[in-house]
């Protein structure tokens, strides 16, 4: 997905992903460390996305039209 923005879908799948990775029993402590990290970058990415998000549907609630940022 090179030069595309993810999605908050594709990144709720990646973070799905990361999740039965971290329940894998078998996985190792820095594997797992790793797969945390990239679990909170995405984390990161989908709060970011969803904060503007919010803000527009409240420019929106407020001035019944959606101007954008």
């Amino acid at each position: 997905m090179a030069g595309k923005e993810k999605t908050i879908e594709s990144i709720f799948e990646e973070l799905e992903e990361k999740v039965s990775k971290l329940e894998d029993k078998d996985i190792s402590l820095e594997e797992a460390f790793k797969v945390y990290s990239e679990g909170m970058k995405l984390l990161k990415v989908c709060n970011d996305k969803l904060d503007k998000v919010e803000k527009k549907v409240m420019q929106l609630n407020r001035e019944g039209e959606l101007d954008e940022f």
